[in-house]
């Protein structure tokens, strides 16, 4: 199978590394010191699950020199999206897939619109892992899976194809039955994680081992919950006490990715995760005042250390 990952960030990196050791045709869309990295080092993978190297990896900074491809593995992180869609249009041929691995529940909306709707599905990463250094993706979670589908979640060769493809790679995969109810999902559990640990510049233990923090996660999602019910997502009863059991599950040190981005300078997705709550809110009338003073919080810091 023919793949492109846009782009070899820690997600796709990860996924899109584990599909050219199995000897697939992966393209990695990268560029700076990571891909002048990759190209002189390799894609190089440290997982808990064991370390590996792609070498040779194919890396370029221009999609038209790879050509059109069965699927798009599209895993930019959420404010450049608009931008790397566009940079996308030479890999569509009459069948692509474009897969979106982000986080947030606008990916379709957003890439149908650039790409069009025929080339785009829906899909989910479960993994923690970061860029280590240019070139090195830290795989630090004991999970590490994708789910995916269609965008109105019905079954097709191409999605048939991919998980074939994923299997041969050796992580977990499947097809979604209802794909923008798992999108929500993980929308709901993250767009709390990420807000919380953000704010209070820490891992999850230290927040989640008194009272207050738990019912700050508690008060948190069932905002985003009523939301999501609202705009006709099909989210159960018990929703919010399954996601409460798994956040008191997680590992102490657990924290999203956006703590490393704020401790690192970076851009921030907040507006994309608890700014994207805020405004549905008000948008269909539904209070969130967790979320607002959340997203008050992290506002200031949403385009990254800009004194350098």
């Amino acid at each position: 199978m023919k793949i492109a990952v846009m782009a070899a960030g820690a997600v796709g990196g990860y996924f899109g590394g584990k599909l050219a050791l199995a000897g697939h045709d992966v393209s990695f869309i990268a560029r700076g010191s990571h891909a002048a990295a990759i190209r002189q080092h390799g894609l190089r993978i440290n997982s808990v699950h064991g370390d590996f190297v792609v070498e040779n990896a194919r890396v370029t900074d221009d999609p038209s020199t790879v050509g059109p491809v069965d699927v798009i593995l599209f895993a930019v992180k959420l404010w450049a999206t608009a931008q790397a869609a566009e940079q996308c249009k030479p890999l569509l041929g009459p069948e692509t897939m474009v897969i979106p691995l982000q986080n947030g529940v606008d990916a379709i909306d957003v890439l149908s619109g650039i790409l069009g709707a025929q080339h785009v599905g829906g899909g989910i990463a479960k993994i923690s892992a970061v860029i280590a250094e240019p070139g090195l993706i830290k795989h630090v979670s004991d999970f590490a899976s994708i789910e995916f589908a269609e965008a109105d979640s019905q079954p097709s060769d191409r999605t048939a194809a991919f998980l074939s493809a994923c299997k041969e790679a050796g992580f977990d995969a499947e097809i979604a039955r209802d794909i923008v109810k798992s999108l929500w999902l993980k929308f709901i559990f993250l767009a709390a994680l990420s807000a919380i640990t953000t704010a209070a510049r820490h891992p999850i233990g230290p927040i989640i081992d008194c009272q207050e923090g738990r019912n700050a996660f508690r008060v948190n999602m069932r905002e985003t919950i009523e939301i999501g019910r609202k705009l006709g997502v099909n989210l159960p009863d018990e929703t919010l006490e399954r996601l409460m059991k798994f956040i008191t599950s997680l590992p102490p040190t657990m924290k999203a990715s956006q703590l490393a981005d704020l401790e690192a300078g970076n851009r921030l997705e907040a507006p994309w995760l608890t700014g994207a709550i805020c405004r549905m809110g008000r948008e269909i009338g539904i209070e969130t005042p967790v979320n607002d003073a959340l997203y008050a919080v992290l506002r200031p810091f949403i385009d990254g250390d800009t004194s350098a």
